[in-house]
């Protein structure tokens, strides 16, 4: 099978051997993104709310470079730094989406790259 390499500037570039996302058949594969600040080097981490926002700004990003939006996504993987955040960012990524939302799983994880509290992977459907 073929696959496609995305990538976006409007996203940060990958911090290590992997790639923005992937198209494989007509499934695209989301690496989890962080709170970086695409073309930077700044995290966003004032609070929770506003790293949720960045991250889910990313992950639009390479939706829209993919040829694909919210509505597309069929699965995500929510990695938090600790439960307590569940509230917050459940009601940020909520806003993403118009309805008709994807599978989901939140799990809360020792550590995270950059001492993050949030990291949002994602597949979608093409």
């Amino acid at each position: 099978m073929e696959k496609e390499i995305i990538i976006t500037q409007n996203a940060p570039a990958p911090i290590g051997p992997y790639n923005q996302a992937v198209i494989a058949g007509k499934m695209l594969f989301i690496s989890g993104q962080i709170a970086l600040v695409p073309n930077t080097d700044r995290l966003i981490n004032s609070s929770i709310a506003e790293e949720t926002e960045q991250v889910m700004k990313n992950l639009q990003s390479i939706l829209k470079a993919s040829g694909a939006d919210f509505e597309n996504v069929v699965k995500t993987t929510i990695f938090l730094s600790g439960m307590e955040h569940f509230a917050v960012v459940n009601e940020v990524y909520g806003k993403y989406f118009a309805g008709g939302f994807p599978a989901r799983e939140t799990v809360a994880v020792q550590g995270l790259p950059r001492n993050v509290n949030v990291e949002i992977s994602m597949i979608a459907s093409l």
